[in-house]
């Protein structure tokens, strides 16, 4: 038992442990080398920054300020999924004390919202600490959460509904972001408890979002039904970025947990898979993707969704998912991207303010969920040659 305990543990940690290889015989070039090892040290400033800056004001922060505020809320929840993989890849003790510390300051909790996804993400944080400290009561909350919902599953339709703000349907996930909030502390609870039937409701939700919110056509996710018939001005399909961002390095957090006999692992990677061949194709000469994929003229740089897209590709290419050299090169350009954005101290801009579709976005705009974003790459392109 404890050996299989201990082989789910390390599965959930996000991130398999493992130094910096040293370069073989025939290394390659210099520039390349050296990609992977600054982003270490790029992680490390930008953790860092946002660290020093959970002081509960926020006020560099431009918009939704309150919702920032929330240390149950899916905002901080984000930064600390890219820290609990940052922490993972680099050992640090620090990073890890700072989200055991912030686990006891919140008693382990989870938001108020008992059905709703943005409220499930924090979780993911507290599961992996539970992997480290083998304490019950780090995840005692959210058995008991998942527990109720498994034994009265909701029953909502999964379409929008175009001036509510209490969404019916986020009683399910029905919007692009929940795939990245709640499938992977669905599938991590059952990793680190051994009890499958958590996996088996986000694998059978995850399918149902994927099937009403995939676009056949292009491979991409609609942000929530309210985009099926909505087009840009030159007739195109919106798809956003970090909506599309959200998804995938959720697929990738799934991955990390999901059994591999699970009978619907092969299905992830398919998608996994037609997500990354289409993505590679949208992105822009300076490294990052549009804010609306399809619509590339005009388009800013930003860095929650590229920092995703990033993370994930970088994780294909060192799981050997990847394997046509279009992809370590488009996650090169992407992190030289990325490292631009980031100021001298460690503050990540350009990124696009709290919201659900293409929007502005201004050089000095940042958020926690893009400090996160940048931490996931940095944690996936420091253990490859880019």
């Amino acid at each position: 038992m404890r050996v299989k305990l201990a082989t789910a543990l390390a599965c959930l940690a996000f991130s398999a442990a493992g130094a910096l290889a040293a370069p073989p015989p025939s290394a390659p070039p210099a520039a390349t080398v050296d990609v992977s090892a600054s982003a270490l040290t790029l992680g490390r400033t930008v953790a860092d920054w946002q660290l020093r800056h959970m002081d509960g004001q926020f006020d560099y922060v431009r918009t939704r300020r309150e919702g920032t505020q929330n240390p149950r809320g899916w905002i901080q929840a984000a930064f600390y999924v890219g820290l609990t993989a940052f922490a993972e890849r680099t050992g640090d003790p620090r990073y890890a004390q700072a989200m055991r510390a912030h686990g006891v300051a919140q008693g382990w909790g989870l938001g108020k919202r008992p059905l709703h996804a943005d409220d499930h993400a924090i979780a993911q944080t507290w599961i992996w600490l539970n992997a480290r400290d083998h304490d019950p009561a780090q995840i005692a909350p959210v058995k008991a959460r998942f527990d109720a919902i498994l034994a009265d599953p909701p029953k909502a339709d999964l379409t929008f509904i175009d001036g509510t703000e209490e969404q019916p349907c986020q009683a399910r996930w029905c919007w692009s972001d929940a795939l990245f909030m709640a499938p992977p502390t669905w599938t991590a609870l059952s990793a680190i408890t051994g009890d499958p039937r958590y996996a088996a409701y986000g694998d059978r939700e995850f399918w149902a979002t994927t099937d009403y919110l995939l676009d056949k056509e292009y491979g991409l996710y609609f942000r929530d039904s309210r985009f099926f018939d909505r087009r840009d001005d030159q007739g195109r399909k919106i798809f956003w970025s970090r909506g599309n961002g959200w998804v995938y390095a959720g697929i990738v957090n799934i991955l990390k947990t999901l059994p591999a006999n699970h009978p619907d692992r092969p299905r992830y990677v398919a998608l996994f898979k037609r997500m990354s061949a289409k993505l590679v194709t949208l992105q822009k000469p300076d490294g990052y993707w549009p804010v609306s994929l399809l619509a590339p003229e005009h388009s800013p740089p930003e860095t929650s969704g590229a920092g995703f897209f990033v993370y994930g590709l970088a994780w294909g290419v060192n799981q050997g998912l990847l394997k046509d050299p279009k992809y370590p090169r488009s996650a090169r350009l992407g992190w030289s991207a990325l490292a631009k954005a980031v100021g001298p101290d460690g503050k990540v801009g350009w990124v696009q303010q709290v919201g659900y579709a293409p929007d502005h976005v201004e050089a000095d705009d940042t958020q926690l969920y893009g400090s996160g974003a940048v931490l996931l790459a940095a944690s996936e392109v420091s253990r490859g040659r880019f």
